[in-house]
């Protein structure tokens, strides 16, 4: 054999080394993508999230919402590692977890969750645990104590979501039932968006609201996190197919297509009825579109996904007016009417674009033993319901519990007046 087919020979040995991994369980391909989307997904809280909302809110507090954002996101990995995980994705029964996997005992470089590595699995599930309670601090922007907000997030983390996670994904009630719920339109977003509805509530509008204008301070800064959300987002529901494969990649376009439409459906409104389209309106009705879609994104075509889209800017712009105009309740960035609203729209639209009897907006077809629309549709509200009375009724208990234990949720009115920056943190976001 001479030199050069000796070198062929080599290098087609060192093309066949990710094949000679799977023998022992373990994809290479999945892993590399797993390993992408947990990336991106935390890219979504920090910076994403974190600058979208510091935009949003007045100068003045803008550093006190990326240390609320940064702070979440230390305190919710260290509590999925001592024991979230292990009630959300131990044995347990079909309420919670167990204990089995405390301080991720057995989850070690050789565990697999399938074909991946489980601790990769379980750091990809720690970056929506760090999200979702991080999504509610825009209720409560501008007003709520440092002190409480750490230790309902806590709190919050381990009783509300945790349990629903266990519920939808870990093998509890709602996935015996055969619910849908792809990314987390359940999870993630019902919870985040009751959750921060309640606590509009108990803690009370902002001084001034409805009649002082409280304008974003810096729209910059809430663009570009919205386009790291956006991109991160194909973490989050691509990611969640676990996989490299056609349903992830079919999950980022169906995701592109919704927040596309979202967007442009949410521009269109204000256009009309305002007279000028606005970069606000543009990139909520993105993350309106790119809420709804998560729950579905795993289970429909880009046909669904477009009408998805179209109904999220609808339906999250008339939430948001309801809530603001009508209600009057001061949530402040709009949490509840977007990510709510969204994640329950998503929710039950799965049930009707999932099915393969819709021509162009067919999607994959319904869980085994699930034979119809009207079937699935009474499964998914069954999911929304429940997990809305759950989180909702949790929720008021935990905020009276830490306003005891905290001494009241909210800063004084001098706090506020001055600004949370300097008053809880004795800094400024600005210099000047």
């Amino acid at each position: 054999m001479g030199l050069s087919n000796i070198k062929k020979a080599f290098f087609v040995l060192l093309l066949l080394l990710p094949t000679v991994s799977l023998a022992d369980g373990l994809n290479g391909a999945n892993t590399a993508w797993i390993l992408s989307s947990t990336a991106l997904v935390l890219f979504m809280t920090i910076p994403g999230l974190s600058m979208f909302y510091a935009g949003l809110v007045r100068s003045k507090n803008v550093l006190s919402v990326f240390m609320q954002c940064f702070s979440i996101t230390c305190v919710a990995s260290i509590l999925w590692f001592t024991v979230g995980y292990s009630l959300a994705f131990g044995g347990g029964n079909e309420w919670i977890g167990d204990f089995s996997k405390v301080f991720f005992v057995g989850v070690d470089r050789t565990a697999l969750s399938g074909d991946i590595p489980e601790v990769l699995f379980a750091m990809f599930q720690m970056t929506f645990a760090i999200i979702t309670p991080a999504l509610i601090v825009g209720a409560f922007a501008e007003r709520m104590k440092f002190s409480a907000m750490l230790l309902f997030s806590a709190i919050w983390l381990i009783a509300v979501y945790v349990p629903v996670t266990h519920w939808v994904w870990g093998g509890g009630w709602l996935a015996d039932m055969g619910v849908y719920d792809f990314a987390g339109g359940i999870v993630v977003h019902i919870t985040a968006g009751v959750a921060a509805l309640v606590a509009a509530i108990v803690i009370g509008p902002r001084k001034g609201f409805p009649k002082t204008a409280m304008p974003p301070h810096n729209l910059t800064m809430t663009i570009g996190g919205a386009g790291m959300l956006w991109v991160g987002w194909f973490g989050f529901n691509g990611g969640s197919a676990l996989a490299a494969n056609g349903d992830a990649a079919m999950a980022i376009l169906v995701t592109h297509i919704s927040a596309s439409m979202g967007a442009l459906t949410w521009m269109v409104i204000e256009w009309r009825k305002f007279g000028k389209p606005s970069a606000l309106g543009i990139v909520t009705g993105m993350v309106a579109g790119l809420g709804t879609i998560t729950p579905a994104s795993g289970f429909v075509g880009p046909g669904g996904a477009l009408v998805i889209g179209l109904l999220a800017g609808i339906i999250c712009f008339g939430a948001t007016q309801y809530i603001k105009r009508v209600l009057k309740i001061d949530d402040s960035l709009d949490v509840f009417p977007v990510h709510g609203v969204g994640g329950i729209l998503g929710t039950l639209a799965v049930a009707v674009f999932a099915s393969t009897g819709l021509g162009a907006f067919s999607g994959y077809g319904f869980a085994e033993g699930i034979a119809s629309i009207s079937g699935q549709l009474s499964v998914q509200a069954i999911g929304v319901v429940s997990t809305i009375a759950f989180t909702a009724v949790m929720t008021f208990i935990i905020l009276k519990l830490v306003g005891l234990v905290t001494g009241g949720l909210r800063v004084d009115e001098e706090a506020e007046v001055e600004g949370l920056d300097v008053a809880s943190h004795e800094e400024k976001g600005y210099n000047l």
